[in-house]
């Protein structure tokens, strides 16, 4: 117990220090700024393969650093994307353009002139081997020998305003040594043309456009060049175009195009609002599920809550030591995770209840039924955590961006709440039990009796399992109402599988939806998708916004409202990377169904297996029914809840198989109906306990977290209510209905043997 105490202590202090010391990474939809992917392309004489990938982000990430942004982020995604995070930037057009340019800088000989046409109207193409026809400044078209000089021969570029020469905005060049020579020579070649002749000009061409065309200047003599490496580039610019030419040329050019596949832009404030928010909602649950648990464990239930700080304290310094962006889903899930940090203690506590009970009064010891709770729970909390862990595992692996957060975090907390419950409870717990004044008031402990529900179970021992065939067509008929939904209302999916542009607008007074889809329908957007978004928001989707479109309906939105619309969020989704995260969808339902059962199948029998499958199947199905029923979104924070109803659903089944399998090796003669109902109603005590904990959590994240968060806690809520249900009610009542058909001996169903079960009243 000694070394127990010792190794929670050192944990906790380790955490504590780490927690003070190291700030946490916030990810941008909490600090505010921009998140861009980009995606290279292969281009007629490049392979957009990992190295030139590598060596795009390269020439990004100076690009970036000439727009001076604070604290930058790229990152490479797989062998083509590039993701780009930009704190505090909110509007990013700016920033997408520069990161979009290639950047091809060239410096051509200009041999002569192909006629006359508006400028820019004039595509470019070879009219003679090795050489290009461009539209200049002015549209005269020239034609353009091979390029002399590169972006590569260009030492640094700057923009300058000098209005003392009447030259306004330019931007001055300074060439390499090598650089330096190869313009000397062009230029001086240029020189032996007469004055006027288009030969005498220098073309500099950026991703093929003419951004100037000097001619050279008069005093400078054949093949003697201009000497002293640089010259201007100008061409009536102003100061940003100026600006944005200079960083570009200095940051140099991209090995490969890129496209712009996902862009996300979130205000300071709603990542303000969503962490004071998500803290109002995890201060609240915390304290309505502490004081549950101690209300249900008295003095064990208290030293509980001190360990769900400690896990707290645990699974933070845990995210900020391996260096996890802390996302809002990612902090949902933080919430989330306390609420069900409180599985494991409550299975141990039931355990130490019944084996506290089951021994004779003379026999009773608080410290062997603690000892005794968390030996025998340690299977159960093992096998619930596995499945939860396998989901977020796949969160992590399959999802992307906020969703992977959410992953990351929910497995840190999967991991922290098992130190919690079985280093840090373990020695509060033994230390407590081990006190003169609680041994001498056995009840005071919180194990010393079964508690209110067991006893109240115990006198009426309810059959549940003679009559699993109803409670299985009570199932099947929220199923098949659930696909009914799914049929009749269909799926709103979010932009982040279809595709599209989702801008989200904070408003000084509610808009109404309806006024607001008319009014964008009468401005020329009548396939706008518009709903609110808490109090005083709205979100407008479409499958394609261009920014002047932005302007146009944030115009709209903010003449409806009396005032100004203020953009809070705005998402991009490409087409290709939709269809992509539709398939990632699918292929992390299909391997996170395949791997619990798995799993299953190798902890429990296939009937058991197999049963818990469904159960979790079932869940998943009513879930995503009711939220067609309801008309809410199905995006990536959905997907998040989903595949964590999943590993609820599977954990609630596993607790019960756990004890159904505990009792069916015991060999006691009765049959598989009995035990599977006696193991349930044993179990029933844990599984209210344990979903009320995470009920108070999340009802406080659906009443105060706000946008997403609210629809991520609903879903949640939804999936514990049903997933309680289908681990009592659908998985059991499956797995009896599977063995008596797999021909088990007719003993009498469920029905009671002549000798009650062994006491287990205090």
């Amino acid at each position: 117990m000694r070394v127990r105490a010792l190794l929670a202590l050192a944990v906790v202090a380790l955490s504590v220090y780490i927690a003070v010391t190291v700030p946490a990474r916030l990810g941008l939809d909490l600090r505010g700024g921009t998140q861009i992917v980009l995606e290279t392309r292969d281009s007629p004489t490049a392979t957009a393969d990992p190295n030139a990938t590598d060596r795009t982000l390269e020439v990004l990430r100076r690009r970036i650093d000439a727009l001076g942004v604070t604290e930058p982020v790229l990152t490479r995604s797989g062998d083509r994307r590039i993701i780009v995070e930009l704190p505090g930037v909110q509007d990013p057009r700016e920033a997408a353009e520069v990161l979009g340019r290639t950047a091809q800088l060239a410096f051509h000989p200009v041999t002569g002139t192909a006629g006359t046409s508006p400028a820019g109207s004039a595509a470019p193409g070879p009219e003679r081997p090795g050489e290009l026809v461009l539209p200049d400044e002015g549209g005269l078209r020239l034609r353009l020998g091979p390029p002399s000089l590169s972006g590569a021969d260009v030492a640094e570029a700057k923009a300058v305003l000098d209005p003392s020469s009447g030259l306004g905005w330019y931007v001055d060049v300074e060439f390499t040594d090598e650089g330096g020579d190869g313009w000397a020579r062009l230029t001086g070649r240029a020189a032996c043309a007469a004055p006027g002749d288009p030969a005498r000009r220098v073309a500099i061409v950026l991703d093929g456009e003419v951004i100037s065309s000097p001619q050279v200047d008069e005093a400078i003599g054949c093949r003697a060049g201009i000497v002293g490496g640089s010259t201007r580039i100008t061409g009536g610019f102003g100061g940003d175009e100026a600006r944005e030419l200079a960083l570009l040329i200095n940051g140099g050019a991209l090995p490969v195009p890129v496209e712009t596949v996902e862009q996300r832009t979130v205000g300071p404030t709603l990542g303000a609002e969503a962490i004071s928010s998500s803290a109002r909602a995890a201060v609240i649950g915390t304290a309505l599920t502490g004081l549950f648990i101690i209300a249900a464990y008295r003095l064990l239930g208290g030293l509980a809550v001190l360990a769900l700080a400690c896990y707290g304290v645990i699974s933070y310094a845990a995210l900020v030591a391996l260096g996890a962006t802390l996302t809002l889903p990612g902090l949902a899930g933080f919430v989330l995770a306390i609420g069900m940090a409180v599985d494991a203690n409550v299975l141990v506590f039931e355990r130490a209840r019944e084996e506290y009970a089951r021994r004779a009064a003379a026999r009773r010891s608080l410290r062997a039924a603690l000892a005794a709770g968390f030996r025998q729970a340690f299977g159960a909390i093992a096998d619930s955590n596995v499945t939860t862990l396998i989901a977020a595992v796949l969160l992590f692996l399959l999802a992307s961006g906020p969703v992977r957060g959410f992953g990351v975090t929910l497995g840190i907390g999967v991991l922290a709440s098992m130190v919690s419950a079985l280093v840090v409870t373990r020695a509060l717990a033994d230390f407590a039990v081990a006190r003169t004044a609680v041994r001498r008031r056995p009840r005071l402990s919180g194990i010393g009796d079964t508690g209110a529900v067991r006893d109240r179970l115990l006198r009426w021992d309810p059959d549940l399992m003679g009559r699993r065939r109803r409670w299985l067509a009570v199932s099947a008929a929220a199923v098949l109402l659930s696909v009914a939904g799914i049929v009749v209302r269909g799926l709103d999916f979010g932009v982040e599988f279809t595709g599209g542009r989702l801008v989200e607008y904070a408003t000084s007074s509610p808009v109404d939806t309806d006024r607001a889809r008319d009014a964008l329908a009468d401005a020329g957007f009548p396939r706008a998708v518009v709903q609110s978004s808490g109090e005083g928001g709205l979100t407008v989707r479409t499958d394609r916004m261009s920014n002047g479109e932005e302007a146009r309906i944030g115009e709209v939105v903010g003449a409806l409202a009396g005032g100004e619309a203020e953009k809070v969020r705005d998402e991009l989704i490409g087409p290709s990377l939709g269809a992509e995260l539709r398939r990632g969808a699918l292929v992390a339902l299909a391997v996170a169904v395949g791997a619990q059962l798995l799993y299953l199948a190798v902890r429990f029998r296939w009937r058991l297996g197999a049963s818990a499958v469904v159960a979790m199947v079932h869940d998943a199905v009513i879930l995503v029914g009711v939220f067609a029923w309801l008309g809410k979104p199905v995006d990536g924070v959905f997907l998040a809840a989903l595949l964590t109803v999943i590993g609820y659903s599977v954990n609630d089944s596993v607790v019960v198989f756990d004890r159904v399998r505990e009792r069916w090796s015991a060999g006691r003669g009765e049959s598989f109906a009995r035990v599977t109902n006696t193991a349930l109603l044993q179990t029933v005590p844990r599984t209210l306990n344990t979903g009320m904990g995470a009920v108070f959590i999340l009802a406080a994240l659906a009443l105060l977290g706000g946008g997403s968060l609210t629809d991520f806690a609903l879903a949640l809520l939804i999936g514990i209510v049903v997933g309680t249900y289908s681990s009592m009610l659908t998985a059991a009542p499956l797995a009896v209905e599977l063995h008596a058909r797999g021909g088990e001996p007719a003993r009498g169903g469920s029905r009671r043997p002549a000798r009650k079960e062994e006491p287990v009243r205090a």
